[in-house]
């Protein structure tokens, strides 16, 4: 058995963060019942046709499913979500704020009839206070939480690549989701789990936030490098290529000058002592570092590097990524099947010990209204009804 075999969790959600919450749900057995508007489904299913036709974020989050189309504000609808909710451990949503609460979908009044289901509520700004009814989009919470504050050039600031703000809430909804469920088993009561995207941002923003306490200066936006610690980040070899490297304290500091740039009076030039004056002086020493990189290529920077005990990394792009020899030394990569056919799939991260991972098809919008529909005990003239109305 997975661990949340026997787990039903139903799910009205749209773009990432309930979504990635529930595929590591299903990634750990639970079943995954996905509510989707007819139609159009998930708006996520339309952000792009990068995957092979489908789009690349909903590809991603929402492997492992079933899809069922259902206008939730269709009274024909109500019979359908309550036969549901009867055999769900696990409501999730993140629908527009209140939508779930008009619906009648709030822990409040399902508790009543439910008492042992668990209502995880995905929100921006979380359930009360004078920001719960704003919309809220990834890179909107990534402004209100300071990220941008921090990340990007010093004379602009730049978003995440990816959508982090979404990540951290559906992270967290998944962990908060598993605890309640040991609860649960504790206790027999199920729970109510309110995640703000907001606050799941502060938390990850802990670092900056300290730093900068009490009204001191914070970190300074500084690109690809490290705020504070320096050298930390890239810099270009000889063929033109850029190398990561950090130096975590002055000892790796030594061994840099000598193994690496072949210069061992570095380590005796009192600009450089120390992290915080090699900090102050750092666009001379990233003179000095790229003069004694000219001479090698990337891929020699990252061998001296290696000899030197000097943590390093490649400068990947996606292609790079996707080509990852260690991805590939660790068997990582799986197939889904999907409505295009099998796609490429990374296993999760983890995983316990004997346990095969989850690995099932990216669902086709409604592709299992009907098989639920008759699980549920609708007649074949009453599903028939459902489709002719367009509820389903």
């Amino acid at each position: 058995m997975r661990p949340l075999d026997g787990i039903t969790v139903v799910s009205l959600e749209h773009a990432v963060a309930a979504p990635l919450c529930t595929r590591h749900l299903a990634d750990q057995g639970a079943r995954v019942i996905k509510i989707e508007r007819p139609g159009s489904g998930d708006f996520a299913r339309g952000y792009d046709t990068r995957a092979r036709g489908m789009a690349s974020h909903f590809v991603w989050a929402n492997r492992s499913k079933e899809s069922l189309t259902l206008d939730l504000k269709a009274p024909a609808a109500r019979p359908v979500l309550d036969r549901l909710l009867t055999r769900a451990d696990v409501l999730v949503q993140n629908l527009a704020p209140g939508a779930a609460a008009r619906l009648g979908l709030g822990h409040d009044t399902l508790k009543v009839d439910h008492p042992r289901m668990i209502v995880c509520d995905i929100s921006g700004y979380g359930a009360d206070g004078p920001d719960r009814d704003r919309k809220a989009y990834d890179l909107l919470i990534q402004a209100e939480a300071g990220f941008l504050s921090v990340t990007g050039q010093a004379d602009a600031p730049a978003k995440a690549g990816i959508s982090v703000a979404d990540i951290a809430a559906g992270v967290y909804a998944y962990s908060n989701i598993l605890t309640a469920l040991i609860q649960r088993g504790r206790t027999g009561t199920g729970s109510h789990i309110d995640i703000s995207m907001l606050e799941a941002m502060a938390e990850w923003m802990g670092y900056p936030m300290y730093y900068a306490m009490d009204g001191a200066p914070p970190p300074p936006r500084a690109g690809a490098a490290h705020a504070t610690i320096f050298p930390y980040g890239p810099f270009t070899a000889g063929d033109g290529v850029d190398v990561m490297l950090g130096l975590q304290n002055d000892r790796e500091w030594r061994a840099f000058c000598t193994q690496v740039l072949d210069r061992p009076a570095l380590t005796e030039d009192a600009r450089f002592a120390t992290n915080h004056q090699r900090a102050a002086h750092a666009a001379e020493l990233r003179e000095i570092i790229h003069a004694g990189f000219a001479a090698f290529s990337a891929e020699e920077v990252l061998t001296r590097l290696d000899a030197a005990g000097i943590a390093n990394a490649r400068v990947n792009d996606m292609a790079g990524l996707w080509a990852h020899a260690q991805l590939a030394a660790r068997d990582r990569w799986r197939e889904v099947p999907s409505p295009s056919g099998p796609l490429p799939a990374l296993l999760p991260p983890g995983g316990l010990s004997g346990m095969p991972a989850r690995m099932d098809a990216v669902p086709a919008l409604g592709e299992h209204t009907g098989a639920l529909l008759t699980e549920l005990g609708f007649s074949e003239v009453e599903i028939g009804k459902l489709a002719e109305d367009k509820v389903i």
